[in-house]
């Protein structure tokens, strides 16, 4: 559930907005400047002047986009305007980078008239190397599209049209497919006759469905001969001689259904008219013509698809026009052709088809997903669908002649994609996905924080957990009702009054009354928060405990290694932060717990952060850290990280480590295989061992705090039972993180 400040609040802290511009070159020095600016500036200029197309050598038009919109039809919202719509067309530059490594600049044109719309756009043009029209209303979209494409030398593309066409269309070959019905002998009802509707039934029948088999309704019934109401001359290619007047009646026989209009406009009675195996793809967002359940309750025999996330089969259009531009844009193409859209269509048709890697189905939340009635179009977070697309695209462009750079050597140009990707939150994602799969029951003795209570609140809304707040349940429902929050049945518990007192004292007495502590001693710390969770832990009364953001590192851990205790074969507790930078993620430890371990204890830490990457799938490679390479210096500080490397690579042979290293000699490949070419680890490491805790607790901090890297930790490797630490600068967004990772790591029990 998304409340309102929650959105507002998301826009709002922070840099305002969504999006930056940030500089590509160096501009540190005078000279730098000069090179930036005047005079240096003026040579790509006079380049430009004598070659135009120097433009996509010597500036970013190559690689711009211009999400360009006069807000008269934004999402669910209408004709809202052009300023209003401005945070849609920001999170649509934020997609295009995201999934597809194109800058956008996002451009709103306050004006209603056609003409001027079109002339704003044709004089700001030569700025881009793409435009995407975004939320225009019809019929006006129409005409737009058409004349800036005849007038432009770059792609136009309106992707409320196209879009949509696309990833329908891949869902229709491939749903086809599986009922065993040819293209050209089906059938098929579009409800809805604005601009998404009428480029799905043209781009159906490119892919060769029959025309005369397609009937088009709007919201005044079927699209038939001598109709004259609420008719357009694009409409009127969907004209048809029937004598359908209705959506029901024209459902009768069908064999696909595309709902792109409105809410619940199809009832479960009208499908069962439909032919046998139909396809019934219900578009409207959020909520469809007629719901999944209903639908397959309906008919069972159907493969529906919906474009809601929760539900299989999702018709999303990020699966589209991300790789379409990226396509266009790596040949220069004038404009983008119909070929283009087929070529995307049947690309993303094949991935479909294809063995689908582990990761992209544990980041859904399921152990696998095949080629079927539920699996018919690939997920949007799949990172293969660039390498898919893209290249199907620009392979149509040059194809089609619209190419100006044709790719000399394609399976070169896929591999190039796959660097382009950001893949720094697959780890985020999978913690996320994983736990909302089973909820696991996490105890916050910090209940009454201000942080706490909304990031509760967050857990609660997206599933990730079973909170229980300690504090004193009265006060806890104040300070909720207080600051506007809606916790529902979430568990409230006071530890100074709690049932368990008793059981959980002799508990904490039976296993410290050797190690200094007496009854009334145990009694006194059991009614502390920390110590009354990390207790409800040890007796599964809870699955986790996570605390710290009000307390010391070591007031934190100290109850929860008396209570909870190492886990079973383990000789060291240590911290590590998984940080994710645009291109890398790594696992950074020791960061929290020993001050100076020993070569022994760095070699078990280094195996455990090895347990944590192969849990998420990273395959791990493990640099033993110093301010030595490979005995360039003799002290014992380098030595101990070289003991620590030969005493890991004993105990598992198999994993990939090496040290002692400096840092630039673990994570720069160029600088590693030039002086290094015998390492292990040719600046390919993940996982960076720290030789003592000032090294590592220095180095997270300075990469998430001035490097910007996305954090998830300190993670509590070691433990018997789940149990995390957060720091006191831990964001309400840091601790929804940790409690997610608390939860998964209650389900399987590996970190």
């Amino acid at each position: 559930m998304i409340r309102p400040q929650d959105a507002l609040d998301y826009h709002e802290n922070g840099r305002r907005g969504k999006i930056e511009v940030r500089p590509t070159k160096p501009c540190l020095t005078q000279r730098d400047l000069s090179l930036a600016y005047t005079p240096g500036v003026a040579e790509p200029c006079l380049a430009i002047q004598k070659n135009p197309d120097d433009a996509y050598r010597y500036t970013i038009k190559g690689n711009l986009v211009a999400v360009i919109s006069n807000g008269t039809a934004v999402l669910g919202l209408g004709n809202i305007g052009a300023l209003s719509g401005k945070p849609v067309f920001e999170g649509k530059a934020v997609l295009f980078k995201r999934f597809a490594d194109i800058d956008v600049f996002d451009i709103e044109v306050n004006t209603l008239d056609v003409d001027e719309f079109v002339r704003t756009v044709q004089l700001i043009s030569p700025t881009f190397g793409g435009i995407n029209l975004e939320d225009i209303r019809a019929p006006e979209c129409f005409e737009i599209e058409r004349r800036l494409t005849e007038t432009l030398d770059i792609p136009v593309f309106h992707d409320d049209q196209h879009g949509t066409a696309i990833i329908t269309s891949a869902a229709l070959i491939n749903g086809l497919e599986l009922v065993g019905k040819g293209i050209g002998e089906v059938n098929i009802v579009v409800n809805g006759a604005g601009a998404a509707a009428i480029a799905c039934a043209n781009l159906f029948v490119d892919l060769g469905a029959d025309p005369k088999r397609i009937l088009m309704c709007d919201s005044k019934g079927v699209l038939h001969e001598g109709r004259r109401s609420g008719m357009n001359r694009y409409k009127e290619a969907y004209v048809r001689k029937t004598p359908h007047r209705t959506l029901a009646q024209a459902l009768k026989g069908a064999d696909v259904f595309v709902g792109v209009s409105v809410a619940n406009a199809v009832e479960a009675p009208m499908l069962s008219a439909m032919a046998p195996k139909p396809l019934i793809f219900a578009l409207a967002n959020p909520i469809p013509e007629i719901g999944y359940e209903e639908a397959r309750q309906a008919r069972p025999d159907a493969i529906v698809a919906t474009g809601r996330s929760d539900f299989p089969n999702q018709v999303n259009n990020v699966l589209g026009y991300p790789f379409v531009f990226r396509g266009a844009l790596d040949v220069r193409a004038r404009r983008i052709s119909r070929q283009m859209e087929k070529a995307a269509s049947r690309a993303l048709a094949a991935l479909a088809r294809e063995p689908v890697p582990p990761v992209v189905a544990k980041a859904y939340g399921m152990a696998e997903l095949r080629f079927g009635p539920e699996y018919i179009i690939p997920k949007p977070f799949d990172a293969r669908v660039m390498s898919w697309v893209a290249p199907a695209v620009a392979h149509a462009a040059i194809e089609s002649g619209v190419a100006r750079l044709p790719i000399q050597d394609m399976p070169a140009y896929r591999l190039s994609l796959a660097a382009r990707l950001d893949r720094s939150q697959e780890v985020f994602r999978t913690i996320l996905t994983k736990a909302r799969g089973a909820p696991k029951r996490i105890v916050f003795p910090e209940g009454e924080n201000e942080s706490i209570l909304k990031a509760c609140q967050e857990i609660v809304d997206e599933g990730l957990a079973k909170p229980i707040l300690l504090g004193d349940p009265a006060g806890l429902q104040a300070k909720i009702r207080d600051m506007g929050l809606d916790l529902g049945d979430v568990a409230m518990i006071d530890p100074r009054a709690d049932g368990r007192l008793g059981a959980y004292t002799d508990e904490l007495y039976r296993q410290r009354e050797r190690k200094g502590f007496t009854r009334a001693e145990c009694l006194r710390r059991i009614r502390m928060p920390n110590y009354f969770g990390a207790m409800m832990v040890q007796r599964g009364d809870a699955d986790g405990v996570l605390s710290g953001i009000t307390r010391s590192y070591a007031d934190t851990i100290r109850p929860a290694l008396q209570v909870i205790g190492l886990a079973p074969g383990r000789r060291v507790v240590a911290g590590l932060y998984i940080l994710a930078l645009e291109q890398r993620t790594f696992l950074f430890a020791d960061t929290t717990v020993n001050i100076e371990p020993t070569a022994q204890q760095m070699a078990e830490i280094a195996l455990a952060a090895a347990g944590v990457a192969q849990f998420f799938e990273i395959e791990p490679r493990v640099a033993f850290l110093s301010f030595s390479n490979f005995g360039s210096t003799r002290h014992p500080l380098t030595g101990k990280s070289r003991e620590a490397m030969e005493i890991t690579r004993r105990l598992d042979p198999g994993l990939t480590c090496d040290g002692e290293m400096q840092i630039d000699t673990a994570v720069s490949p160029d600088h590693a295989q030039s002086l290094f070419p015998f390492s292990r680890v040719l600046g390919d490491a993940n996982i960076l061992i720290f030789p003592d805790l000032n090294a590592g607790n220095i180095a997270y901090k300075l990469i998430h705090r001035v490097a910007g890297a996305s954090a998830i930790g300190p993670i509590l490797m070691g433990m018997a039972k789940p149990v995390n630490i957060l720091s006191d600068a831990s964001s309400v967004s840091e601790i929804v993180s940790m409690a997610a990772l608390t939860s998964v790591e209650a389900q399987e029990r590996v970190l």
